[in-house]
């Protein structure tokens, strides 16, 4: 936890803080709704259905540090009376930098060019030494048009003269160009970059599938910066593999921490470990917001500002 959160926390509250940054394991989850009045999880504790039948909870929130909480099981935590908040908002832009950076690395093939260096095998510059892809004017195609696929479209339009198409639930008014799709699989086959920005969760899970990647152009990059599980690793493994699509750049997994041995080994995929909010003043501020999330609530009597 960043000093500065922690120091926040500890003047409005009692508080346990954990020695491990290992997500909890079941029994922990319980025992902490049942001896305590909040938690604040993260991604990585999976708070089932199971897991709240299991208790009896003396917690009446959980304050979720960040944006994503599909691993909050949400109809069964308010069964058991628990209001559920997040921190949208904060992780905004240092998400959407993330894509770019995998969108840049991915393209330009520099995860393979910086294996290269240090491997001591490069023989100097030469007229086509690893040749990727120039973003610059390309078209890119996102996937959710939310904060973070929107802020995503405008680094795309504004710094890289890109053209902005995408697929979400609801039509978005931006303040430039851009091209809805009602068709994913239309989308999929008519960009240059395919980036994800939806939700996790059961409505998205395996959303990006062998057919998605069948309709992609074979130079195309795949990046998701979402939630592991949108994509079917073994469909985009094989789509690697097989030349089916250029290359991606991913910073989530279906099974965090573990990445398919598959997908380590091969040159056409960039690999970052769920970096996307990785910084320490939005980190800062993710933590802020859940304290105020958890003050409105437990202190001030009000209703969360973030719950969903």
């Amino acid at each position: 936890m960043p000093a500065e959160v922690e120091a926040e926390a500890r003047k409005h509250f009692d508080v346990t803080m954990r020695d491990s940054n290992a997500p909890l394991s079941q029994a922990e989850m319980v025992q902490a709704l049942e001896g305590y009045d909040a938690i604040l999880p993260t991604l990585g504790d999976q708070f089932s259905a199971e897991v709240f039948a299991q208790a009896t909870p003396r917690a009446v929130m959980l304050a979720n540090f960040g944006v994503g909480y599909n691993h909050i099981d949400v109809a069964a935590a308010r069964v058991k009376g628990l209001i559920v908040s997040n921190t949208p908002g904060a992780v905004t832009d240092a998400t959407a930098d993330t894509a770019m950076t995998l969108m840049l690395m991915s393209a330009r093939r520099a995860g393979e060019a910086e294996r290269l260096v240090r491997s001591g095998q490069w023989e100097g510059w030469h007229p086509t030494q690893m040749l990727g892809m120039h973003l610059t004017g390309k078209t890119v195609g996102i996937v959710g048009m939310g904060r973070i696929g929107q802020a995503i479209a405008r680094r795309c339009h504004f710094g890289f003269g890109m053209t902005v198409a995408y697929f979400t639930r609801s039509p978005k008014h931006l303040d430039f160009d851009t091209t809805p799709y009602d068709d994913l699989h239309a989308l999929a086959g008519a960009v240059d970059v395919l980036v994800l920005a939806v939700p996790g969760g059961n409505e998205t899970r395996n959303l990006i599938d062998a057919a998605v990647m069948d309709a992609m152009q074979p130079h195309a990059h795949l990046v998701n910066i979402s939630r592991g599980d949108v994509v079917d690793e073994d469909a985009l493994i094989a789509a690697l593999q097989n030349g089916t699509i250029g290359g991606a750049g991913l910073d989530v997994y279906a099974r965090e921490p573990q990445v398919p041995a598959a997908l380590v080994a091969l040159d056409n995929v960039v690999l970052l470990p769920h970096l996307g909010t990785a910084a320490l003043d939005v980190r800062t501020d993710m933590g802020l917001m859940a304290l105020r999330n958890l003050r409105a609530v437990l202190i001030d009597g009000q209703d969360a500002p973030n719950a969903v």
